[in-house]
């Protein structure tokens, strides 16, 4: 058997502002359909990704910003926070964790990347205006099999 992520739906409280703010990250605008006043899809993918996110009026019945954390792998982790940055999102600073994936909470966060840029090892997180959460993690050799 072979499933491949397509799509995430993102709950979002307003359609506009939503991708206004993942235009400014560069993500794709793949689809924009206006069924009727309660129905309006979005679909975006993220810069070099095969998955795309959808939000909209009437997609999904999850409160808005409830998403807790889609992950964006990328190759150089400070290169990448500076670019979101420089685009007026706020970002965390980057960290690392003593453990081996990221917690929910800051409490366990260590300034800066991992001590030896393992990768996996290093993060960045935004969320969008609605509160859904966004992880930036370091991956330049991925595990075995991936």
């Amino acid at each position: 058997m072979e499933l491949k992520l397509e799509v995430a739906l993102l709950p979002v409280a307003d359609v506009d502002r939503t991708l206004d703010f993942y235009r400014r990250l560069d993500f794709r605008l793949d689809a924009d359909l206006i069924v009727d006043d309660s129905y309006r899809v979005v679909q975006l993918t993220p810069p070099g990704s095969t998955a795309s996110i959808i939000f909209g009026t009437g997609v999904t019945t999850s409160p808005a910003g409830s998403n807790d954390g889609l992950l964006l792998a990328v190759w150089d982790i400070e290169e990448t926070r500076a670019e979101i940055a420089a685009r007026g999102i706020e970002i965390s600073e980057v960290f690392h964790e003593a453990e081996a994936f990221i917690h929910p909470g800051t409490e366990r966060r260590i300034a800066g990347p991992h001590p030896e840029r393992a990768d996996y090892g290093s993060y960045a997180t935004f969320a969008d205006p609605d509160g859904n959460l966004w992880i930036l993690q370091e991956i330049k050799k991925r595990l075995p099999g991936r």
